[in-house]
């Protein structure tokens, strides 16, 4: 393992690589390539891995591919669950799928409102209790909403909050920092490629990199993605005016509400790719146009002719889009595309 920069995560006093690795991306290629990653990333350096229950099998691989170096690493998961029993079974599962015997940190995973941290039944409760137990080490919450992170940093009963964070945020987000500094919680940053809308690596890594106390998770699927961030780490970019340039492109392109990509509005019944239709225009300007014009993608865009309306992708997006106008708008704007370049 090559010895890379370090940050304190806050009161938990982990010490953790510069740079993270998400595991959610794994999810989607097979155990083979997902070991021979996750182990790059480790020999790189990279000493810190975010999962989840939810990520399907990302614990499974992660337990596979680095349980022989365990003790060189933290691991940090989540879980969906609504009440305490339900919990625990979550914090076994982790347990025995990531082959460890505790996990340093576990989050509650994008709850709609903060637990009622005295009730001797509820999720808070669950966790104090799986950390007297020994079955995990500090206490963490990851979540979309501003205003939720905001509330449990003042309340300060979380060791770590994860929450977006890239070049893209603005400065109510950014002040999300400031308060972990003075209340000593680790900040992780999630979604720190804005779901792959930043194409600019060099300058969100630049523009975290400023803060102390955050510690950016890259969402890693492929190699190319992996040596991308280790050659970042090696030799970090400056913050300079060429790179505050290429951050104010991207603001004034992604400016407003947009989908960050996070899948919480999946499973759609209709079987419309969300994360991707709801982005579309955003990718057509930012990518080869080829991709966009094969029989193949423009059925999946036709897709959202099918919508049922039922409205479970509104009620779940995190951010409070109202995805089915969004996807209608997009798949207007998909069709002047398509006409545009094959008439």
């Amino acid at each position: 393992m090559i010895l890379v920069d370090t940050l304190r995560l806050g009161r938990t006093n982990i010490s953790a690589s510069k740079s993270g690795f998400g595991a959610l991306p794994i999810q989607r290629i097979g155990f083979g390539e997902a070991a021979a990653l996750l182990q790059k990333a480790y020999d790189g350096g990279i000493n810190f891995f975010d999962t989840a229950r939810a990520y399907t099998d990302s614990e499974e691989k992660i337990g596979r591919a680095l349980s022989g170096v365990r003790s060189h690493i933290f691991i940090a998961s989540k879980s969906q669950a609504k009440d305490k029993a339900s919990l625990f079974r979550d914090v076994e599962t982790s347990l025995r799928l990531l082959k460890t015997d505790v996990i340093d940190i576990y989050q509650l995973h994008n709850p709609a409102a903060l637990p009622d941290y005295d009730d001797p039944d509820g999720l808070y409760q669950g966790l104090v209790e799986a950390r007297t137990k020994g079955y995990i080490r500090f206490i963490g919450l990851s979540n979309h909403r501003l205003h939720l992170a905001m509330q449990a940093a003042k309340d300060r009963r979380f060791d770590t909050i994860q929450f977006p964070l890239s070049s893209l945020s603005s400065e109510e987000d950014l002040k999300l920092v400031d308060l972990c500094r003075e209340n000593d919680i680790g900040l992780i940053a999630m979604k720190a490629m804005s779901g792959g809308l930043i194409t600019n690596a060099a300058g969100t890594f630049a523009f975290l990199r400023q803060f102390d106390n955050v510690l950016p998770i890259w969402g890693i699927q492929r190699e190319r993605e992996l040596l991308e961030f280790l050659e970042l780490e090696k030799n970090p970019p400056v913050l300079d005016d060429a790179l505050r340039a290429a951050i104010d492109k991207d603001r004034r392109e992604l400016s407003g509400s947009f989908c960050r990509g996070c899948g919480y509005c999946q499973p759609c019944p209709a079987k419309i790719p969300i994360e991707t239709a709801a982005r579309v225009s955003f990718f057509m300007a930012r990518a080869p146009k080829e991709r966009f014009l094969t029989d193949e993608f423009k059925e999946q865009m036709e897709r959202i002719k099918n919508c049922i309306h039922c409205n479970h992708c509104k009620n779940r997006c995190p951010y409070g889009l109202d995805t089915p106008n969004l996807l209608q708008y997009m798949l207007g704007e998909y069709n002047k595309f398509y006409a545009a370049h094959t008439s």
